[in-house]
């Protein structure tokens, strides 16, 4: 089907282009009104990362501010579409709630026909012709300039030049059209009308994948007299079945909640749709009600139209909403969310690739659900059980008293759970870098991936190490199976702590805490070292038993200093003040390194040089 489309498309157009000049107009200008709305589109992309993410994140805590972000965005951005790709990139890196989407989305319904508005109250009664010139002229300036904000200015104002020079030709084109060739002539009433038209209209709006630019086509031949007003609102009805499609298009490569809000965004509209047909001449009534009301002509279509356009979006919204758990369950259940599998990704899906925030949010909660991953088999392979450990009073206590080996194979469940994860991230990342992000964001990313790569190192380490832990601690061994345990129990000790500082309020956690651990662990690590070399030559400690311990305590400590690394950078803050001041306090290697080596000649009685 998709293959014939694009032949099919080109064919008509080429016929128009032979059979009329006047169709070229109307084409090029809904060409450029499309176009407009692309540029439109990309200008506030730019703008993310900042009040638009912040706005929506927000926006959802209740269902009226979810509907009144809606109509807002949409009345700003002129783009339902586009408010709905942002909706299910945010509820796919798992920042809003499904029921704040859905409200998002009959929020946009509401908020698009400010465009038909705009156009039948203002565009076709002005010369917005005028007005796009000197629009386009400047916007170019402000394109090329290297500041994003300002470029995201230019291609906003770039849009709207082109929006209104689409609507500029499309409006030329039908008054000349009407000359040369009276589409009325196609004109259909009753229900064979109804129907035929709200097909045209969902397939007009599928091939432009714009409900705008088809609401101003019809407008602007509505005023031209080329189409019936019987016509034009089910060519208006049709839009709104066929502007579903860009949300089903963003949501292929979404998770299953972004496709669940396709299917709310698709059962909305069709409903919607479906009164507005069912009803229409009350609806007509209701219209020649409003308009008489508002002091809109008899004649004026035009904002006759745009009057039917908000009264049947606003009916379908006050049909939806009493109905809304049910909608929400009723997608729960077709749509039911997949079992878990720890081995694949949660969060990274290209749906979150467009925007910044998403980017950020999204890599955050992949690098926690592989830390989540990797924390259970650091734990396992060192023949514990998170349960116990992080509920213990006693750590080392614990760890003395769990000898009995976890059974699993710790090379499938690497190459599972902590392999696959980590290609995704590191995949995501190179795939987010090639896009034009902002700096700081992508110092976020390439953070967050490389807090990934230290925590695989520290589980390849338990790995390297898990062997002798079971050898010597499964059954008291003497000095051996006490070196081992309080290697267990130092790994131990940290994952609580990291559990800690996961669990404590952002503006508690402090990196001093981490650098007084990174201290510990360096002074340990050399204490340990010298405490084999002591036991080897009071032959206290078999030769072999100690170079497998030495051997062991090397990929111990480095577990612990990636694991500390990775802490600091995955939860220490520093946008404020005081943790600014922890930033510029906390301790460099060599730094840390000068700390240990002093304080270990301290405890010997030499002083420094």
């Amino acid at each position: 089907m998709k293959k014939l489309l694009l032949p099919v498309i080109l064919l008509v157009l080429s016929l128009g282009f032979w059979a009329s000049s006047d169709f070229q107009e109307i084409a090029a200008g809904v060409a450029i009104f499309l176009f407009g709305m692309l540029m439109l589109e990309d200008g506030f992309k730019l703008f993310s990362g900042g009040f638009l993410e912040k706005a929506l994140e927000r926006a959802t805590g209740s269902v009226p501010r979810s509907l009144g972000f809606g109509i807002v965005a949409t009345t700003i951005m002129q783009s339902s579409s586009l408010v709905s790709v942002i909706t299910i990139s945010f509820l796919s890196a798992g920042l809003i709630s499904l029921l704040g989407g859905v409200g998002i989305i009959f929020g946009a319904n509401i908020g698009t026909t400010t465009g038909a508005w705009l156009v039948a109250g203002f565009g076709l009664k002005v010369k917005i012709s005028a007005y796009a010139l000197p629009m386009l002229a400047i916007s170019i300036v402000l394109v090329f300039q290297k500041n994003k904000y300002w470029r995201g200015a230019g291609f906003v104002l770039a849009g709207l030049g082109f929006l209104f020079l689409g609507i500029h030709h499309m409006k030329e084109g039908f008054e000349a059209f009407k000359d040369q060739f009276d589409l009325t002539r196609f004109a259909l009433e009753g229900l064979l009308g109804l129907v035929v038209y709200t097909l045209v209209g969902t397939a007009a709006t599928v091939v432009m994948q714009s409900s705008h630019a088809t609401m101003v086509l019809i407008i602007t031949a509505l005023a031209a007299g080329q189409i019936s007003y019987e016509n034009a609102l089910a060519l208006a009805i049709g839009a709104n079945i066929g502007t579903t499609i860009t949300a089903i298009i963003g949501s292929f490569t979404a998770n299953y909640q972004g496709k669940r809000l396709a299917l709310a965004h698709l059962i909305f509209n069709m409903m919607t749709a479906g009164v507005a047909l069912i009803f229409i001449s009350p609806l007509r009534l209701a219209v020649d009600f409003v308009s008489a009301g508002v002091g809109i002509p008899d004649t004026d279509y035009a904002l006759k139209l745009a009057v039917f356009h908000t009264i049947f979006n606003l009916l379908g919204v006050i049909i939806m909403l009493p109905l809304l758990k049910w909608l929400i369950g009723f997608l729960e259940r077709t749509i039911a969310q997949p079992e878990e599998d720890l081995s694949e990704p949660k969060y990274l899906s290209e749906a979150v690739d467009e925007f910044p925030q998403t980017i950020e949010i999204a890599m955050r909660r992949e690098v926690k659900h592989l830390y989540d991953n990797a924390a259970e088999l650091i734990v396992h392979g060192l023949n514990l059980h998170r349960h116990d450990l992080y509920s213990a009073k006693d750590i080392a206590a614990t760890v003395e008293a769990s000898r009995e080996p976890v059974e699993f194979d710790i090379d499938e469940r690497y190459e599972a759970r902590i392999k696959t994860l980590y290609s995704a991230i590191v995949e995501f990342a190179t795939r987010v870098g090639a896009k034009d992000m902002p700096e700081d964001v992508m110092q976020d990313i390439y953070s967050l991936r490389d807090v990934a790569g230290r925590i695989v190192r520290a589980v390849k380490s338990v790995k390297h190490l898990r062997a002798n832990a079971i050898q010597y601690t499964e059954t008291q061994q003497g000095l051996v199976t006490d070196l081992y345990n309080v290697l267990r129990t130092e790994i131990a000790r940290i994952l609580v702590e990291i559990r800690k500082l996961d669990l404590a309020d952002p503006e508690d956690r402090s990196s001093l805490w981490l650098d007084q651990e990174r201290i510990q662990v360096e002074s340990d690590a050399r204490a340990t070292n010298s405490a084999v070399e002591t036991l080897i030559r009071n032959h206290d400690l078999d030769a072999f038993m100690a170079t497998s311990f030495l051997n062991d305590s090397n990929y111990a400590y480095s577990a612990m200093r990636d694991l500390l690394g990775a802490a600091r950078t995955y939860y220490i803050e520093t946008e404020d003040a005081m943790a600014e001041v922890e930033r510029i306090l906390a301790l460099e290697d060599d730094e840390l390194s000068s700390i240990v080596l002093s304080a270990l000649r301290d405890d010997k009685g030499e002083s420094a040089p």
